[in-house]
């Protein structure tokens, strides 16, 4: 198990992250899409929870 974690090294050309696109980053700052995901991740919740009881 040793030998395979010393092949694999960070920050190497092989070994990259994913950049969010522009449309990624506004998703992620807008405050209107925000809430209605924080809206339909709740009525998720609700209906989970109303189906256990």
């Amino acid at each position: 198990m040793q030998q395979i974690e010393e092949r694999i090294r960070a920050y190497d050309q092989n070994f990259t992250t994913m950049i969010p696109t522009r449309f990624v980053r506004f998703l992620r700052t807008c405050v209107l899409w925000q809430i209605i995901r924080f809206v339909v991740i709740n009525l998720k919740m609700i209906v989970v929870v109303g189906k256990s009881h």
